[in-house]
C-alpha cells in the first residue's frame, strides 16, 4: 500500500499553524518574539501547533496535576497550565535561572502563575526527591535527551492510570529510521522509542508533529 503521509512545505506548514485556536494569542506571540532574541538557543522552543495540541490534550484528559521536565522560556508550560482543570497544578523543572526568568514574566502575563511551581536544579535529583504523595495526570519531557529514559522511569510510577506522558524531539531532526547515527542524544532517543513501543506498562504512538512527539498512555 502507498504510505499515507504528506511532506510539509513552508506554505503548507504556515497554513497548519494558522488553522488552530488561539493562532494570534498575544502573550504567546510576544513570548516567541522574546525567545528569538536568544539566538540559536531559541530553537529549543516548542512549535505553535504543538503548544495548541498540549492545551487540548491536557484539557481532554481532565488533568489536575502535571509535571514538565525542561521549561526553557515558558511556552509549553503556559500551554499546559491553560489546559488544567480548575485548581490544577503544574510543577516545572529546569536548571536555568535566566531562561525561567523569562518564563516567570510570561506566566504572569498569561495569568497562570498561580498554577505553576518552579523547581530549579538538576532534573534527575529533583524527580528523585519528589514528595511520596505526588502523582500526575500529565507529563511533558523536553530536557537532556540522554536522560529521557531516567525521567521516564522516575515519572511513570507517579502517573495515574490513563495518564499521559509526552516526549519531545523524538524524531531527532528526521535523522532516525535510516540507519545508525553517530550521536549520543539521537541514539538515546532511538532506543527509547523502541523501548516504549515494547513496554507493556504503556500504550504509545509516535507522532510526526514538529520534531516528533511520542505520546504514552499509562495502562
Amino acid at each position: 500500500m502507498e504510505l499515507k503521509y504528506l511532506p510539509l512545505t513552508d506554505s503548507l506548514y504556515r497554513y497548519v499553524t494558522t488553522c488552530r485556536s488561539n493562532a494570534r494569542d498575544p502573550v504567546l506571540q510576544a513570548l516567541r518574539s522574546e525567545t528569538e532574541k536568544l539566538g540559536d538557543d531559541s530553537r529549543m522552543q516548542i512549535s505553535e501547533e504543538q503548544g495548541s495540541f498540549m492545551t487540548i490534550l491536557t484539557a481532554a484528559i481532565g488533568a489536575t496535576s502535571a509535571i514538565e521536565v525542561g521549561t526553557f522560556t515558558g511556552y509549553s508550560s503556559i500551554c499546559t497550565a491553560r489546559g488544567l482543570a480548575p485548581g490544577g497544578r503544574l510543577i516545572c523543572i529546569d536548571s536555568s535561572e535566566e531562561w525561567t526568568g523569562i518564563a516567570k514574566k510570561f506566566w504572569a502575563l498569561a495569568g497562570v502563575q498561580d498554577r505553576i511551581e518552579l523547581r530549579l536544579g538538576e532534573a534527575i535529583r529533583i524527580l528523585q526527591q519528589l514528595e511520596a504523595s505526588v502523582t500526575f495526570d500529565f507529563a511533558f519531557i523536553d530536557a537532556e535527551k540522554t536522560e529521557y529514559e531516567d525521567y521516564y522511569e522516575l515519572i511513570l510510577p507517579r502517573m495515574r492510570k490513563n495518564g499521559i506522558i509526552l516526549f519531545d524531539n523524538m524524531l531527532w531532526g528526521g535523522r532516525l529510521g535510516s540507519g545508525p547515527i553517530d550521536d549520543k542524544s539521537g541514539n538515546a532517543i532511538d532506543a527509547l522509542n523502541r523501548k516504549l513501543a515494547a513496554d507493556e506498562r504503556v500504550e504509545t504512538v509516535l507522532l510526526s508533529i514538529a520534531d516528533g512527539l511520542n505520546l504514552c498512555r499509562k495502562i
